[in-house]
């Protein structure tokens, strides 16, 4: 890729990245529950997804997944249960009152938070169509393709890493603001309807025609 390309991109990846979406939901519930550096493996997780359909894209399977109404549908309905069942977990999530600033937040499991960021992330089809519409434009045909989709996932992914973090960061922060169960309570229902929002969002989303 060209510098003017790559800078090109690189601003279309910050202002994708920082649009709202099911990951940012994910990353604020994981740093609120969690805190910034145990919750930050569910961004690893989102990432992990994101370089999984650039290269499904790169591979020209993703022109399939595009076209294949039975794939398309599979994945998305994958997703929309699985945002369904996360707005579930946070609705009965039980709230714990912090006296002090420092008690101990609960404790994830890293492998648990990665797999659940890579699951919110690669049962999207929306975004393998997404990326199979965007990427394309940024390509030069007359240069090697494997480098300039290797340049766009790490672009890509270094991004999404910085924003994730800004949302975890975020969410941790709030949590020492949080002191009784009630306000805690009101913070994990509200969640819970952003996730079930994002799985009814996900549900009206349709192949496009061809």
């Amino acid at each position: 890729m060209t510098l003017d390309t790559w800078l090109a991109f690189f601003v279309a990846c910050w202002i994708i990245s920082l649009s709202p979406g099911a990951g940012a939901i994910a990353s604020m519930s994981c740093g609120l529950q969690y805190g910034f550096w145990r919750g930050y493996w569910n961004a690893l997780g989102l990432q992990i997804a994101l370089a999984l359909q650039i290269a499904v894209v790169a591979a020209g399977l993703g022109a399939v997944l595009a076209t294949s109404s039975l794939a398309f549908s599979l994945i998305k309905w994958f997703g929309v249960l699985y945002l369904l069942w996360l707005a579930w977990k946070q609705w009965q999530a039980l709230p714990s009152a912090l006296d002090a600033p420092d008690a101990p937040r609960p404790v994830g499991r890293p492998l648990a938070l990665v797999f659940r960021g890579f699951l919110i992330n690669a049962s999207n089809p929306k975004a393998i169509v997404f990326i199979l519409a965007v990427l394309p434009q940024f390509l030069d045909p007359q240069r090697e393709l494997v480098l300039q989709y290797v340049e766009m996932t790490v672009t890509m992914v270094a991004v999404d890493l910085v924003v994730m973090a800004g949302y975890t960061g975020l969410a941790a922060k709030v949590l020492r603001l949080l002191r009784t169960p009630r306000q805690q309570r009101l913070v994990n229902r509200s969640f819970a309807t952003l996730f079930a929002g994002a799985a009814a969002l996900l549900a009206t989303v349709q192949r496009a025609s061809t």
